[in-house]
């Protein structure tokens, strides 16, 4: 019995994975990630690095996240406590989705994560307060590739779904995108 469902998504490479739970009256356990069984998904590296956030704000924005190549990272993302509103954009110039948004809401509950490949960019808004987000990264974080896109930006005209509460300021001075911007390689 395999530990994930696998769902495509309407991007390439982007996956829905659902984590399959096995429960009795003490509890459950869920498989967060297994190369093997992922491999099918499309993860092929190893995982670089885990991070862990927690976000007390209900209504806070964190994102829209990605490194330039050759760092570029693909992310297994899942939240662990409360809900999330998990937003990606598309970054890769020669894709049919190119500047596109997509959505999932995470929760603790549904035992969703999101397979964000390479040439995404990645940001959330919480539902609820308290939230706790796992990331599993392929690569290492790299200040110097680092960027990110404003969560605001017109061209994205992304639909968060509650008003504003809280953003970082580096969040919030991520430059805007231009006519010039051609997208990423990864």
């Amino acid at each position: 019995m395999s530990s994930f469902s696998i769902t495509d998504l309407p991007f390439a490479g982007l996956k829905r994975i659902a984590r399959q739970r096995i429960g009795d009256s003490r509890g459950f356990l869920e498989r967060l990630f297994c190369s093997e069984e992922l491999l099918v998904a499309g993860w092929r590296k190893s995982v670089a690095q885990i991070n862990h956030t927690i976000t007390e704000k209900k209504g806070t924005v964190r994102g829209m996240h990605f490194q330039h190549s050759p760092y570029s990272e693909m992310k297994l993302v899942s939240c662990i406590r409360g809900s999330v509103f998990d937003v990606v954009v598309d970054l890769r110039a020669n894709s049919s989705t190119y500047l596109k948004w997509y959505a999932e809401t995470l929760t603790a509950e549904n035992g969703i994560s999101l397979l964000v490949p390479m040439g995404l960019a990645h940001g959330f808004q919480t539902m609820t307060t308290n939230c706790e987000m796992l990331y599993m990264h392929s690569e290492p974080y790299k200040p110097n590739v680092e960027s990110g896109l404003r969560f605001d930006d017109p061209i994205l005209n992304i639909t968060w779904p509650l008003e504003l509460t809280d953003c970082s300021e580096r969040d919030r001075n991520h430059p805007l995108l231009t006519r010039e911007f051609r997208g990423i390689t990864s």
